[in-house]
């Protein structure tokens, strides 16, 4: 089995969330736990910005240790690409109009093409995507 993490979820993993940790704990073993390539650029997007945005010294600190965690942590788990098989889920998804964004739509075809299970908070947006498998760890 595959769990995939989506954004606020990673973000939880990497702040040390304890409710997403023992999730994690009790998974069976040979369980794969990865993310996607999508939301490792929606977090490398919120970071950068938040570098340049520092106006001081110990903002720009605490900003580049942010930076420097998520690095830390996605050179740990597996992104899966946004690849051939994902991005014909993706468009036969985006002819149906099922009110979702772009990204989560992204993702969501990514764990459509390897058959795994995306773990998100955003269970109003995911339920809206057909045979997409969903669990929330945040709980």
């Amino acid at each position: 089995m595959i769990y995939v993490l989506d954004t606020d979820i990673a973000g939880y993993w990497q702040q040390g969330h304890p409710v997403v940790l023992a999730h994690a704990r009790s998974l069976p073993p040979g369980t794969e736990v990865v993310s996607t390539v999508i939301t490792f650029g929606e977090d490398l997007s919120g970071w950068l910005p938040a570098c340049r945005r520092a106006k001081n010294g110990d903002e720009r600190i605490l900003a580049y240790q942010r930076l420097n965690n998520g690095l830390t942590f996605y050179r740990q788990i597996a992104c899966l690409p946004f690849n051939k098989t994902a991005a014909q889920i993706f468009d036969q998804l985006r002819k149906q109009d099922k009110q979702i964004g772009t990204n989560d739509l992204a993702i969501a075809a990514i764990v459509l093409a390897v058959n795994g299970i995306v773990v998100t908070r955003n269970i109003a947006d995911f339920s809206r995507v057909p045979n997409l498998v969903i669990e929330d760890w945040a709980k």
